[in-house]
Order: structure tokens, then sequence, then C-alpha cells
């Protein structure tokens, strides 16, 4: 109701302007003919003629009217340079904060909600150097003010901000504008009060403030790096510390545009991802799945019965051969070719631009480098439980040493590791009697989904013979007369859960202590602390992956090495801030979860508003073919339009199927151009087709249907 009743009164306010033809009395020719009257005016009444002037100004610039011009020169003409400069400088500025204030009432909204992930780099520079840029604007007279006025107005600049930097910025050209009112007689033109020799000077003003934080930076990064001594000349362009996905795709990148990169891994190249992480669960979990496929025997038309026959030593075999099948991929021998110096072994960063390594050999160098990439990955987190180091414990780093399955298991998380692992060894152990609790202190098993989603993963694991136990905080461990034994809190009683082993999944901390970060005063939080460039405290120090965060993903870490890679190689010439506006991610479970932007929870959270159209894949051929008709597609848009917020995949392949809603959101491809797209039956592909008749559905013109049909009957002579 408050935004109409804006609406309407600037509504009325503009219409009356032009209905009454206002206009005409902001013209050259007018204030030059009524200038003898006004003044008399101004002089029987002087603070009456300031008072009526400073809110007519104020009215024209809040209303974003054409007139603000002659007004300001009227300001000279009438009252002089001093007070005419002193009632058009305050009456300007609250006037643009109006705008500003009524551009963020009415449009704000709006305008998040239809464009807010695009704008959300735009909204993080301006909370950042918004200030630096508004002055820049308000320096330069060519820019339209009233503009600059309502588009702040749509960014989270603060008001007082926008107030005083508007106040300041405006200054020198409303001077320039209230003198040239004193000399109104001389006057033929507004065009001909700025000559381009003054235009010119005000955009040279208009830069100096960029040039000024640029300057303002270089006068940091030279006291951050004023206890080094830069060297004259360097041994490599790039030295990327860390082998995994980020240290990996940072040396290509950098080989490949012919930059000389030496990459040092003191483990494994390939890093978690291939040795510990995506590659061996992957391969745990599609063996597990075939058991599951035997155990549903009777679902595909065999006969009861159905068993496999297997030892727990020979499926681990085959994780580790298939982690040597795609070692190539990540090997020294392949990096080496491309043109990329590997050296195996520990690397120490001893000053900003120099490295000292130790190979796994003994031998010891350093190396001189424009820049550093920091890659060094994260490992599993392993919380400070009591009792947890005398009963021993597994992580995904060295689950997969394991060649006999544990009898009664403990899953500690109940986030994407721990329930891709709880199901794959629930799985395994459910043709032996094996048992597999997973414990999570939270209500539910991954949380950052929505609930619909937990609840169905829960019911599966469940299903499967899995003892979920949600909101049991893990307190203690104890081993008695040989057996251990869990001990966690539940509705404030203590539980106890006895176990033969217990793996501990609860997420993953940054590497940040052994290779001189401390050192040299590299600042950091959880993560190795980066800007948007992913420059860390110096500005020739990179950091990506999992080290840096946000995300803890392989695909974002390769993302995010390119941004490293490229800004390390070429800045100052140009560098890119990381974009994090389209990010995937998948958990491999059963069903599995796939998902892109935002889902219902966070919409909520921040504020945004949606609507859901969903599909139930328990109506899709392909998966009723293949018995797997359950889960659903639910997609988030901006409500009466098809741009797509998110979408949220549980089923069969939903991990496969999210790339066709990436790569829409990426390209802002709406529903309806999904759903005038072929999609080949039968496929499980169909889905993402359907849904999207789901939201066409929703928003069919039924007053437009209505009179369809009419024409429909008057073509049949009704």
């Amino acid at each position: 109701m408050r935004k109409l009743l804006v609406i309407a009164g600037v509504t009325i306010a503009v219409g009356l302007y032009f209905a009454l033809d206002l206009g005409r009395f902001f013209s050259l020719d007018t204030l030059k003919s009524q200038q003898a009257a006004i003044e008399a005016y101004r002089a029987a009444n002087p603070w009456l003629a300031a008072a009526i002037f400073f809110a007519v100004y104020v009215a024209v610039t809040a209303l974003s009217l054409p007139g603000a011009a002659i007004m300001t020169l009227a300001g000279g003409a009438v009252f002089g340079l001093l007070w005419g400069t002193v009632l058009v400088s305050f009456a300007s500025s609250l006037g643009a904060t109006l705008a500003f204030l009524a551009a963020r009432f009415l449009l704000r909204d709006w305008v998040k909600a239809r464009f807010g992930p695009r704008l959300a780099a735009i909204d993080r520079g301006v909370e950042r150097d918004g200030g630096f840029y508004l002055f820049t604007l308000r320096l330069v007279p060519a820019f339209p003010f009233f503009m600059i006025n309502l588009v702040m107005g749509l960014t989270p600049m603060r008001t007082w901000t926008f107030y005083w930097v508007s106040q300041v910025g405006m200054f020198a050209g409303t001077i320039v504008y209230v003198n040239a009112g004193t000399q109104l007689a001389g006057i033929s033109s507004l065009s001909g009060i700025l000559s381009p020799a003054l235009i010119g000077s005000f955009a040279l003003l208009g830069i100096f403030p960029l040039i000024a934080k640029k300057i303002v930076d270089g006068v940091r990064a030279k006291k951050v790096y004023a206890r080094w001594t830069r060297p004259a000349k360097f041994d490599r362009n790039i030295i990327v510390i860390g082998g995994g996905s980020a240290g990996l795709v940072t040396a290509y990148i950098a080989a490949a545009v012919k930059a000389k990169v030496t990459l040092i891994e003191k483990h494994k190249l390939g890093g978690d991802c291939l040795n510990t992480g995506c590659v061996p669960s992957k391969a745990l979990i599609r063996s597990a799945k075939f058991l599951s496929h035997v155990a549903r025997a009777e679902e595909f038309g065999f006969r009861r019965g159905a068993s496999a026959d297997f030892q727990f030593s020979e499926v681990m075999e085959r994780v580790q051969r298939v982690v040597k099948t795609v070692e190539p991929h990540d090997s020294v021998e392949r990096y080496t070719g491309l043109g990329v110096e590997v050296i195996e072994g520990s690397a120490r960063i001893v000053s900003p631009w120099e490295v000292e390594f130790v190979r796994h050999n003994g031998a010891t160098g350093k190396l001189c480098t424009r820049s550093i990439v920091i890659a060094a990955g994260a490992r599993p987190f392993v919380p400070p439980i009591p009792g947890i180091e005398e009963v021993g414990y597994l992580t995904s780093d060295n689950v997969w040493e394991l060649r006999e399955l544990p009898r009664r298991l403990v899953v500690l998380g109940g986030g994407p590791i721990g329930c891709e692992l709880t199901q794959a060894f629930a799985r395994f152990g459910a043709s032996l009697g094996n048992t597999v609790t997973q414990v999570e202190m939270l209500p539910r098993l991954m949380i950052r989904e929505d609930p619909e989603v937990s609840e169905l993963v829960a019911a599966r694991f469940r299903q499967e013979g899995v003892d979920v136990l949600l909101n049991h905080k893990a307190m203690r461990f104890t081993t008695e007369n040989g057996e251990k034994t869990l001990i966690a809190e539940h509705e404030g009683r203590e539980v106890r859960i006895p176990f033969d082993a217990v793996l501990v999944a609860v997420g993953r901390v940054a590497n940040l202590k052994g290779y001189g970060l401390e050192e040299i005063g590299v600042a950091t939080t959880r993560t190795v602390d980066t800007n948007e460039f992913l420059q860390t405290t110096y500005p020739n120090i990179y950091a990506c992956g999992d080290v840096a965060g946000p995300y803890q993903f392989t695909h974002t870490a390769a993302h995010q090495a390119w941004y490293a890679a490229v800004n390390a190689l070429f800045d100052p010439f140009r560098k890119f801030r990381a974009d994090y506006s389209v990010i995937p991610w998948a958990t491999f479970t059963e069903p599995e979860v796939a998902r892109v932007g935002l889902n219902e929870t966070e919409a909520r959270e921040k504020g945004i508003a949606f609507e859901v159209a969903r599909y139930d894949i328990d109506d899709l051929d392909r998966a009723i073919a293949d018995s797997e008709a359950h889960g659903f597609i639910k997609v988030l848009t901006v409500p009466g339009k098809d741009r797509i917020l998110g979408v949220t995949i549980v089923g069969e392949h939903a991990g496969d199927l999210i790339a066709e809603y990436v790569l829409a959101m990426k390209h802002g491809i709406g529903l309806n151009k999904i759903l005038g797209t072929i999609h080949i039956y039968p496929t499980l592909a169909e889905a993402n087709k359907y849904v999207a008749g789901v939201w066409k559905k929703a928003h069919a013109p039924e007053g437009l249907l209505h009179w369809v049909a009419r024409f429909h009957a008057w073509r049949r002579g009704e």
C-alpha cells in the first residue's frame, strides 16, 4: 500500500508538471525575462524567497524533472555566488537523496528478484568502492545526475554515503553553474556554459578518485612489501604449491600460455580427488550399487535368491585399479610433457617472490618467481572428542586402506561425504549381517538441502538397514572390556553406541601450516584470506581451491584456478573477479541429489521471492522402465517469469541431469526455451522438459485461452 501511495504521488506530481506545462517556467528565456521581478521579490522577502527556491529545487531534483540546470543559473542570478551556491548545493543533494530513496523503495526489491545473481558482483563492488565511483560520476557533468540518483538507489550503498559524496562531488559543477548565473545576461544557451576545455577539466577531475585509489592501493602494497627486497629478475613466471585439481589446472593454463611454471607437490599429483576422494569413492559406490541391484533382483524380473559372492578386499583392490587407471591424467609425465616443471617434494615460501623446496630424495633448492599460487588443499577435520585417539578412527583419507569390512561401523557426520560412504558400506554389509550407524548432531542429513530432500535420503538409508541417528551429539569414546563405545547425547540423555570402527566425516579443514604462510604474514582465518581476484595479503600471491574456499568441490577448485592463473600472469594489465554465480554440486547417494543455485530454504532465508515448478520422476517413462521411478525435479523461478533461480534434482543420474540447468542459468536461458527443445525419448533427460511444461501450465494465459475457445466454438457454428 505504501508503495502504491508513493507511486501515485509521484505520478500525480509528474503528470501535473507536464499537464500544466510547468516546463515553460524552466527555460533560459523565461528566466531572463522574469529576472528583474524575481530579484525584486527576493529583495522584499529574502527568507521566504530563499525557502521557496530551496523547496522547488528539492522537488524538481527529487522527481527527476527537467529544470535543475535553469534553477542553478537562477540561484546565481537572484542570490549571488555565495548564497546561490549554498542553496543549490544543499537543495540538489537533498533532492538527489530523496530520488535515491524513492528508487530504492519502489524498485530495489523488484530488481533484486529479477536480476539478483547477476548484480551480486556489482553490489559487492559498490559496498567496497561505491563512494569512489559515485564521486567520479558527480564530478563529470556529462553524466545525467537524475540517472545516477536512480541507479544508485538500486545498489546497497548507504544513504548517508550517497548524500555526503553527492554533496562534495557536485560542488565544483554547482559553482560553475551558479557563477554563470551571476552573468546571466551574457548567456545565450545552456550548452555555452560548459566549454570543451571545462568539460575536459571536469573529466580529468572525475578520473582523479580512481587514480587516487590506485595510488592508495600501491602505497598499501608497498607497505606490505616494505620488509622484503624485490629481486631484479625472476626464474619463473609462476610457482604453484599443491598438485590437486586447483594446482594442476593453474599449472596447465600457465604452460598453455607459454609461461615458465613450476608445480610443487609433496604427496601425489591429483590430490585428494584422485587419490582419496572423488575417484575412489565413486568406484566404491559403483560396486555397492551393483550389490543393491542384486538385492533388488525380483524387481527386474529375476527369481528370488539372487546373490553375489564377493570379498571386500577384492572390491577395494578394484577401487585402487580405478585410481591407477585415472592416474596418468594427472601424472608427472603428462604435465612435464605439457611444459610444466614438476617438483615432487615439500615447499616453503620464504619471501613474496621466493620458494624453497626439498625433493623426496633430499635435494634442496630455491626458486624466484613473479607470482605464487597456493593450492594446498584441505584434509579431513577430526573433532577433539575425548577418547577418539585411543579408539582409533578412519577418515576419507585412510578408509581406502581397509581390506576387511567392519562388523559394526559408526559414521560421524551427515554431510555429502558421510552420506555417500554410509550407504556404500551399508550395502556391502547388508548380506553379511554387518551394521552401519550414522550419527548426526543436526536435526537432519544433508542440512544444506531442502528438508524433503533430507527426508528422502534418510528414508532410503533406513530402508537399506542404516540406523540413522539425528540430533545425536558425539560426547566421548570409551573402551570397556575390549569393546569400543561412542557416548552420544540425545534430548538430554546419554546414548551408548557400540562399534568396531568409526569413520569421521564431519567436514574438511584447509591446509594452512607447514609451507610458510605464517612466517611471511599471509592472513588466514579458516582458509587463506583472499579478495575477489583471489589475491592474498601480498598481491602477487594467490590462493585457490579448498585452501581458499568458499566451496570445497573439485570442479570449483578448477574454476577458481583459471582466475588465479590468469590474474597471476597478467596483472596489472588485466585481471578478473572470480565468478561464483552458478555453482552446481551433487551428492552421489541413492537417490542421487544435485543442485545449482538457490533452493527453497536459501531463498526464504535471503528474502528472495520465487515460484516453484515441480515434476515427480515416478511419472517418467524411462524411470519406470528402469525401475528407478523415484525422486523429483524442483525449479525455482522469478515470480511470473521463466528465469531460473535454482534447481534441485533428486533421483537417478541427478548429477548428469543438472548440467542442462547449469548451462541455462549461466547463459540466461529460461524454461520456455527448455520446453521448446527436443529431448530424446525415452530418456531421464525428458524430465527437464516436463518440469518446464509444469511451469508453462501454471502460467497459461487463461484470458486468451477463453477467447480462443470461443473462437473455435464459432468455427464449429455454435
